[in-house]
């Protein structure tokens, strides 16, 4: 059924864009600057091979993972239950009820209408991974952006530098033109990745999902107008933000499947149990 996911046109384009740029890099470029069989260019192969494979590890882990549904006859504790008028204004820290699943839903889970199902904290529908990113599966996600981000950014960098050798050494303007088009191309979109990656390097440096962060604006808002001060109620500090999210051993930060210390998803620590 997971394997399903794959027949998606997003997901295959994404195994596509892989190839032709790991094909190019080492192939085209890698080859034409120093040789792939100096040392220098067998180094720079390695480099670049291990981090196209990590990115394409850490995509195989967010299609396939399941990113972590709501337990069938989920009930709420009595404790959580219970909130003042001013704290659930606060921190919107209370038991909901999905519309369309007609169940409790834990917080911080939403409901999807492409997997028709209620995520356990959803961050968002990802078109690119035909698969939520939410409480199982976002470490990978996360580290997914971190890899494509490296290695479009090393690939961009050999481009560049076998650009500079061309104009050294007097190449066609025909091959000029494809380097620098193909260079263009992967800069642009290692700067996509890029910002992509601070992003949700400061989501998760706030223990924040994509959703969260729009609805805290919107609850920051309305607690100015009452004279209140909002704060994310889930966000208990930058490293036991980071250590929620990649985990205590710092060794396995950036291996995608190293997720043992990702609980059920079903409570959350918040700032009046961390105070």
């Amino acid at each position: 059924m997971k394997l399903k996911r794959f027949v998606s046109i997003p997901v295959l384009s994404v195994i596509t864009l892989v190839g032709f740029v790991y094909y190019t890099t080492l192939f085209v470029f890698i080859e034409d600057w120093i040789g792939l069989q100096s040392s220098a260019g067998f180094l720079n192969s390695l480099i670049f091979t291990a981090l196209a494979s990590m990115c394409v590890f850490s995509f195989l882990v967010c299609v396939l993972a399941d990113p972590g549904g709501v337990p069938s006859g989920f009930l709420p504790d009595v404790e959580d239950s219970y909130a003042s008028d001013q704290e659930t204004k606060r921190n919107g820290v209370v038991p909901k009820k999905c519309d369309k699943c007609s169940a409790y839903k834990p917080p911080r889970a939403h409901h999807c209408r492409v997997c028709r199902r209620c995520v356990l904290r959803m961050d968002h529908h990802c078109t690119w991974i035909n698969n939520c990113v939410g409480q199982r599966n976002y470490k990978p996600f996360l580290l997914l952006v971190f890899y494509a981000t490296a290695a479009t950014t090393y690939s961009a960098a050999i481009i560049i530098s076998c650009i500079i050798k061309d104009w050294d050494t007097g190449a066609s303007s025909t091959s000029k033109t494809f380097r620098i088009g193909i260079g263009l191309w992967i800069t642009a979109l290692s700067l996509t990745l890029g910002s992509l990656l601070i992003w949700n390097i400061y989501l998760a440096s706030h223990n924040m999902t994509t959703i969260e962060y729009h609805e805290g604006k919107r609850a920051a808002w309305l607690a100015r107008k009452s004279g209140l001060s909002y704060h994310h109620p889930y966000d208990v500090g930058f490293y036991k933000n980071a250590t929620l999210v990649l985990g205590s051993n710092m060794l396995k930060w950036l291996w995608p499947t190293a997720t043992s210390h990702i609980k059920d998803g079903l409570s959350f620590p918040t700032i009046r149990e961390s105070s």
